[in-house]
């Protein structure tokens, strides 16, 4: 199983609290465990990446293993402990703004 933690918004819009477990086939990548997300969570299609390019959407970032995972292929394989369910995969909502 592979954890998934999303961001308080889209916790809500899921209707989940905590951590997501999504049965995920090898190899586990982000492009498979957003994929899974999205087609088990139907209302969080467009909400982390884009639909027609599948980028992914400003404000949101993706970690594993306290590595930012951002600006890496979709297709890169996540860490094991990612894979093995130690670690969980992080969609984290960025914060943008400064000082008036």
């Amino acid at each position: 199983m592979i954890r998934v933690s999303l961001p308080f918004h889209l916790r809500n819009l899921a209707h989940v609290q905590g951590e997501v477990e999504l049965d995920v086939a090898p190899p586990i990548t982000q492009r498979r465990v957003l994929d899974a997300l999205e087609a088990r969570f139907p209302q969080l299609v467009n909400t982390i990446r884009d639909r027609r390019s599948q980028e992914r959407r400003a404000f949101l970032r993706f970690f594993a293993c306290n590595e930012d995972l951002s600006h890496e292929s979709p297709d890169t394989e996540l860490p094991s402990k990612v894979a093995t369910g130690e670690e969980p995969y992080m969609v984290v909502g960025a914060i943008a703004g400064g000082v008036s």
